[in-house]
């Protein structure tokens, strides 16, 4: 969606990183002459300073750096508001560190050494000045989840979005004397492969979770 967004906009080059080539490939299809997928693992410091080292021999900067990666472990499946805390409890002692880790990996830790392994072409991006007008800059998708407060939907996704959220934050205030810029986009709930089971849960009649945002938030 976003590479699409992109190639729609007029960008001349995009880079796509991700694991699965079959993916990459698909969305590539959409403009091949202008989108270049890379397979490579964001959660893995070593392939994404290859990845940036690819780019750099090919092209020699970016004006763009979009770390859009998102990971979801396991849901926890009840909430505290509907059954006794024997079996909360029960139902946490299933969960297992490892899937939160993974998503902390990919939600968070992946945004900030993304961001540090391209550092140098986003500053070249700078220097080339084919934007005029505009300073390189780094988009970071991070979620409405980050923001709220639901009993059902405890966990380290929202957790490690507030995370990312706070390194928008930061990594903004620590690039400024490169005049690289740092924004978040906090989406809602859309169609994509991470929010499938969600969409098909509430198209097949489950309870809405903006009822319980409402209901214990009051952030909406």
């Amino acid at each position: 969606m976003m590479t699409q967004a992109f190639a729609t906009a007029g960008a001349a080059k995009i880079y796509i990183i991700g694991r699965r080539k079959d993916k990459l490939d698909a969305a590539a299809q959409s403009a091949p002459d202008r989108i270049i997928p890379l397979v490579g693992d964001v959660t893995s410091k070593d392939s994404l300073w290859q990845m940036a080292e690819h780019i750099e021999r090919g092209t020699g900067y970016i004006n763009l750096l979009c770390c859009n990666s998102g990971s979801m472990e396991p849901r926890l499946g009840v909430s505290t508001t509907d059954v006794p805390v024997a079996e909360f409890r029960r139902k946490c002692k299933d969960l297992e560190p490892e899937d939160w880790n993974t998503t902390f990996a990919t939600n968070s830790t992946a945004v900030a050494f993304s961001t540090f392994a391209f550092l140098e072409l986003l500053d070249a991006g700078n220097r080339k000045g084919n934007c005029e007008g505009r300073k390189s800059q780094v988009i970071v998708t991070t979620s409405i989840a980050g923001f709220l407060r639901v009993p059902a939907l405890v966990g380290a996704y929202p957790a490690s979005k507030a995370a990312a959220t706070h390194l928008v934050k930061g990594l903004a205030g620590a690039l400024v004397p490169y005049s690289i810029r740092v924004n978040g986009l906090a989406p809602g709930l859309f169609p994509s492969d991470l929010a499938a089971g969600l969409i098909e849960a509430l198209g097949a009649g489950g309870e809405d979770p903006t009822k319980e945002i409402i209901d214990n938030s009051g952030l909406l």
